[in-house]
C-alpha cells in the first residue's frame, strides 16, 4: 500500500512539475516575442524584394506616426508557406523591431486607431504570441457573448489576462476556465456578494494584477506541498 502511495505522490509531482516547465516556457517565448509585431492584410508581394526598406517606408505613413529615430528592424518575413496562387489571403508578416518602446508605440496605436488600410485593403497590427497564449486569448474572447449579456465590462490585456467589472467590483482572469467557471456561478449569484478579499474567490484577490505570472507561484507551492508531504 506504502509502495502504491509513493508512486501516486510521484506521478503527481512529475505532473505538476510538467504543468510548471511548459508555463515557464510559454513565457519565455511570450518574453522572446516582445519585440515582434504581426501584420495582416498586406497583399502578396507588395514589398518588392525587402520586406525592411519597405516597412520602414510605409509603416509611418499608414498609421500616422513619426518616428525619432527612425524605424529600424531586426528581421522582417512572411509567416507560412506562399498560397496559391487563387488565394486571396495574403500571408502574415512578422517584423522585429530595434527598439522596444517603438513596438509598444505602434501596438497602442494599432489597438486605439486599427485597422487601416493600404489602397482598398484593410489592414491589423496585433502583437505576436506564442501558440498557447494565442489559443487562451481565443478562448477568453470567446465568452465575450456571454459578458455582454451579463452587462460586465471586461478587458483583454497582455498577454492573456481577461478583467471582468461590474456594480464596482474587479476581476482579473489569467485562465479562461476559471472566467467560465465565474460566469456558470453568477447565474445563480449577484456580483455584488462577491468580495475581491474574499479566500473563496474563484480568482484569488485583485493583487492578481500585480503578479501575472502568479499562476505559476501557485504550480511552485503544490510541488513544494507535496514534496513535504513525501517527506
Amino acid at each position: 500500500m506504502g509502495s502504491l502511495e509513493t508512486q501516486i505522490n510521484t506521478s503527481q509531482v512529475r505532473e505538476q512539475d510538467f504543468i510548471y516547465l511548459r508555463s515557464k516556457l510559454t513565457d519565455m517565448e511570450d518574453r522572446s516575442r516582445r519585440d515582434n509585431i504581426r501584420i495582416l492584410g498586406i497583399p502578396e508581394n507588395e514589398e518588392g524584394s525587402d520586406m525592411q526598406t519597405f516597412l520602414t517606408s510605409t509603416l509611418p505613413k499608414m498609421i500616422s506616426l513619426d518616428f525619432d529615430p527612425p524605424l529600424e528592424f531586426q528581421r522582417a518575413h512572411r509567416i507560412s508557406p506562399k498560397r496559391s496562387d487563387n488565394s486571396s489571403r495574403p500571408r502574415p508578416i512578422i517584423a522585429c523591431l530595434l527598439r522596444h518602446n517603438q513596438t509598444r508605440q505602434i501596438l497602442q496605436v494599432a489597438r486605439n486607431h486599427g485597422p487601416f488600410r493600404i489602397d482598398q485593403h484593410e489592414i491589423r497590427i496585433t502583437a505576436d504570441y506564442s501558440k498557447e497564449t494565442n489559443e487562451r486569448r481565443k478562448a477568453f474572447l470567446a465568452l465575450r457573448p456571454r459578458l455582454r449579456k451579463l452587462e460586465m465590462k471586461y478587458g483583454l490585456f497582455d498577454p492573456a489576462r481577461m478583467w471582468v467589472t461590474k456594480n464596482g467590483v474587479s476581476k482579473d482572469f489569467y485562465n479562461p476556465d476559471e472566467l467560465r467557471l465565474f460566469l456558470d456561478s453568477f447565474q445563480s449569484q449577484p456580483m455584488d456578494s462577491y468580495n475581491t478579499d474574499s479566500e473563496h474567490d474563484i480568482v484569488g484577490g485583485s493583487d492578481r494584477a500585480e503578479t501575472p505570472h502568479s499562476g505559476i507561484e501557485k504550480v511552485k507551492t503544490a510541488l513544494h506541498d507535496t514534496g513535504a508531504s513525501q517527506r
